[in-house]
């Protein structure tokens, strides 16, 4: 048995309807069963989704307001009056204010942009940000992908007479600003189709009703947004993520090339992760580690040599915020180890002095993924008494709403159920752990601590191939709400195993079912190799992929996780001693020896020594150490019997060592006995190795004989030389105590310690099934 590290939650598949489906669709039943599982089940549907068939924008005007909003911008037009498009520091800011800035400049509005310092002003629009612009001579600030929990800025641009118009897309709180217009999907009194753009998606609607038409010249900046916020990339989203990458594959915006030469990327090549890795990240860098400024100017700038030097810059900041991430994650784990264990901490909340506000986000995902508990992560200013921090949660804890119950201690925060961003002061840190702890364990089970993955389907070896695996790719762009597919594969051999890569780390393995078979690689699993027995049958989760090497294509699964259901069996018989590998068997591991010679202050290993203890003890999912061999079967039967050990590992170290390959047959006592009868006495002790050795015995051979010859009463020991009884009853051999345990014993070395490692297997699998039950001889 090998527990899989996630709960994998594989969809239900009707396979009659999957194959129907997928000959309505002219798909395979592989592709087929990933649009059934996105509840894709019409061909029109199918259409829609795969080819954008009878799919277009919405109109820009079902959103709220977004009459008001045109209208005022109409009216800064003929005023020849200035406006400001008040942006966000992320990627999906940066790219929102570079949509709404070309849109208004090319309908002939003055335009500038203002983008916070995250380390100055923290996030969202501020008061002083809103006084320095009236100043500045702007009466019309419009924000992108912010905003909409700006209550007090709003009622101050209302008193220094500037008018706002809100377009974001984070969860509005229960008191909207007070502005001229506010543009959300989720407006609650709204009705618009799609609630779920990104903020770049929201600013890409306004360009759409300034312009009057889809801008398509615009959806290349929506899809960096778009892929880098992780919105849900369906509906609308699905669209400008699709329409958006086919847009950056050709694009001749001099940011978009620049950045693609300083990656190393060809442009035409650009995807969903490329986009989700590569770009978002650099873009979100400059606003991470200083000002957002740059990472704005490079997606809106026309001159090549400006962009290139704007791309050089960014990738800079991308390597510098790197490694200052990845010394504040050492450091965040370490603390969590230390003081807020996560066995005593449902929610982890974290913060040091000199801690990067710009990377708390990154570092609070990583304690997420190391702990797989919802996780804050907050930089300290001792002089202004403020933290400021990021949080990322896990599926059952909506983070947005546990934050909103601590609305008193939290003066600013804003986010959605798995991601926010925080300030609040340094004193109330502590109350904030005791309170999100508190509604932590009000709302999480031990279950909900164990990752959830999402599996699609479930698929054959003999349905995997290359032509398979392209159709997949019909299915993207991949992302939130249309992932990458997960396939589970259930009970197959391992046809090879191996650790692969430079330290071992990595897993290469050949899946097999009826012949066929599929390649497989873990990064990351090495250690598999290790906790995988020969012949097990394995049941894994992976993506599907094409291997080109040679000129060759072959199916590939890339593997996320694994599991083995049944008990495994690892051979150790004949090896190193236990005491050389006993403290390599993994945890809740139970040693097992069955001589009362054997001495250990191990209190894993237990000593058994009758049928009762062995049936009352509880070794299930522990991984069982069979140390030695027992005297009898019935005692490890009664041991397996009805129970659900994890793994097996057979040493089976005889205490006595077999005396010979063989029990003596009839002839050899016959021989033997002849010979005593033919002295008066036989000094076995100091002449019995000589007449072994002529015989071609052992030694252990005479010993053994002797002793059962005692025990029929065929001969005495007088002084240790050997009498032979004269007239003793005929006795048959069976009738000696130790004639038949050596029997006994043989035949369980012949079955436990010198059988092949499936003959083995068998035995103890069928121990296993038998229901427990057990029945104490006594004499």
């Amino acid at each position: 048995m090998l527990k899989s590290k996630m709960r994998w939650i594989v969809r239900d598949m009707d396979r009659q309807k999957n194959e129907k489906f997928a000959t309505e669709i002219e798909m395979s039943p592989l592709a087929a069963s990933l649009l059934l599982s996105r509840g894709i089940d019409n061909v029109s549907e199918a259409r829609a989704f795969l080819y954008e068939e009878g799919v277009s924008f919405h109109d820009p005007y079902l959103l709220k307001d977004m009459d008001k909003a045109i209208g005022r911008m109409k009216q800064a037009k003929e005023h020849n009056e200035p406006v400001l498009v008040f942006g966000d520091y992320d990627a999906d800011g940066v790219s929102s204010t570079a949509v709404l800035m070309t849109a208004l400049r090319d309908y002939g509005i003055q335009a500038d942009y203002y983008i916070p310092n995250r380390f100055t002003e923290g996030y969202g629009p501020n008061e002083q940000a809103f006084r320095n612009a009236k100043e500045s001579g702007f009466g019309l600030i419009i924000t992108v992908d912010t905003g909409i929990s700006a209550v007090h800025e709003a009622q101050v641009a209302k008193e220094i007479g500037i008018d706002l118009i809100i377009t974001d897309h984070h969860e509005p709180g229960p008191k909207l600003p007070e502005a001229l217009a506010i543009i959300h999907p989720k407006h609650p009194d709204g009705s618009y189709p799609f609630g779920y753009l990104a903020g770049v998606g929201v600013a890409f609607k306004v360009a759409h009703a300034l312009y009057g038409q889809v801008p398509e010249q615009l959806l290349d900046l929506a899809a960096i947004g778009t892929i880098a916020d992780l919105v849900p990339l369906n509906g609308e989203n699905r669209l400008l993520a699709k329409k958006g990458l086919a847009a950056l594959r050709q694009s001749d915006r001099p940011g978009i090339i620049a950045m693609c030469k300083q990656m190393g990327t060809e442009q035409s090549s650009i995807n969903e992760e490329t986009v989700g890795f590569m770009i978002g990240p650099r873009i979100n860098a400059a606003g991470r580690l200083d000002d957002a400024g740059p990472a704005a100017d490079l997606m809106m700038t026309e001159d090549m040599e400006e962009a290139l030097m704007l791309a050089e810059e960014i990738d800079a900041m991308n390597k510098e915020r790197q490694s200052i991430v990845n010394e504040m994650a050492k450091e965040a784990i370490d603390i969590v180890n230390r003081d807020y264990p996560p066995d005593q901490f449902p929610v982890i909340i974290v913060g040091k002095e000199g801690w990067n506000p710009g990377v708390v986000g990154i570092v609070a995902s990583r304690l997420t993924d190391t702990f797989y508990r919802p996780a804050i992560v907050l930089g300290f200013d001792r002089e202004k008494g403020i933290a400021k921090g990021s949080a990322r949660s896990i599926k059952g804890f909506d983070l947005f709403q546990s934050l909103s119950a601590c609305r008193d201690i939290l003066p600013h925060f804003g986010g959605h159920p798995m991601a926010a961003g925080m300030t609040l002061s340094i004193d109330d840190v502590d109350e904030l752990r005791s309170r999100m702890v508190k509604m932590a364990k009000e709302t999480l089970t031990e279950e909900d601590f164990i990752p959830i993955v999402n599996v699609d389907a479930e698929a054959d070896i003999v349905d995997v191939s290359v032509q398979s695996i392209e159709e997949l790719q019909k299915l993207a762009p991949f992302g939130m709400n249309n992932s990458r597919p997960l396939f589970f594969i259930k009970d197959v051999k391992l046809a090879t195993m191996k650790k692969i890569g430079a330290n071992q780390t990595h897993l290469k393995v050949a899946l097999e079912r009826e012949g066929q078979t599929i390649d497989g690689v873990g990064f990351g699993m090495g250690e598999y190799a290790d906790q995988i027995a020969k012949t097990s049958d394995v049941s894994v989760i992976g993506e599907l992929s094409i291997n080109e090497w040679n000129n060759m294509r072959r199916p590939q699964l890339m593997l996320r996780d694994m599991r083995v259901d049944d008990c495994q069996l690892f051979d150790m018989r004949g090896g190193q001693p236990v005491s050389k590998w006993y403290a390599d068997v993994p945890e809740n591991r139970m040693g097992i020896v069955f001589s009362t010679k054997i001495k250990t202050a191990d209190p894993s290993i237990y000593t058994l020594t009758t049928i009762a203890e062995a049936a009352a003890l509880s070794i299930d999912e522990k991984n069982v150490v069979f140390i030695d061999l027992p005297e009898d079967e019935s005692i490890i039967q009664a041991l397996l019997r009805g129970k659900n050990p994890a793994r097996i590992y057979a040493h089976f170290n005889s205490r006595e060592g077999h005396f010979f390959s063989t029990i003596p047959t009839r002839d050899h006592f016959k021989r033997y006995y002849a010979f005593l009868n033919q002295r008066e006495s036989f000094d076995v002790k100091n002449q019995g190795d000589l007449f072994a050795k002529k015989q071609g015995w052992s030694y252990d051979t005479i010993r053994f004989m002797s002793k059962v010859f005692l025990e029929l009463g065929f001969i005495k020991i007088n002084e240790g030389k050997i009498e032979v009884q004269k007239g003793a009853e005929k006795r048959d051999l069976g009738e000696s105590p130790a004639y038949n345990r050596k029997q006994t014993q043989y035949k369980l070395e012949q079955k436990l310690l010198y059988s092949s490692y499936r003959e083995l297997k068998d035995v103890i699998d069928e121990w296993i099934k038998q229901p427990a039950s057990y029945r104490e001889e006594r004499t």
